[in-house]
């Protein structure tokens, strides 16, 4: 089963949550990942902050052209359990 990245969305510092194709929720946190001539720049928050969903990569990008294989997002990921996020947004 190939994995895509449908949504994503800022959560603070460099944690990502991203939406799978399998319905799968979380969250990235790729503090530790931005390294090398692509990924040093995304260290400024303003320009980490602009990522995107890529529909025809199927995966997230930055205006600088850097990207993650969405499998190895889903990979380092930590899995959120969407109904206790909703909830807890109710109170």
């Amino acid at each position: 089963m190939f994995l895509h990245v449908e949504d994503v969305r800022y959560m603070g510092d460099y944690i990502l949550r991203l939406t799978f194709s399998n319905g799968v929720v979380k969250d990235v946190d790729l503090q530790g990942e931005l390294y090398g001539h692509m990924f040093e720049p995304l260290k400024d928050k303003d320009l980490f902050q602009k990522v995107r969903v890529n529909s025809v990569r199927t995966t997230i990008e930055w205006p600088n052209g850097a990207d993650f294989a969405p499998e190895f997002l889903y990979e380092i990921g930590k899995e959120v359990d969407i109904s206790k996020d909703m909830l807890a947004k109710t109170k």
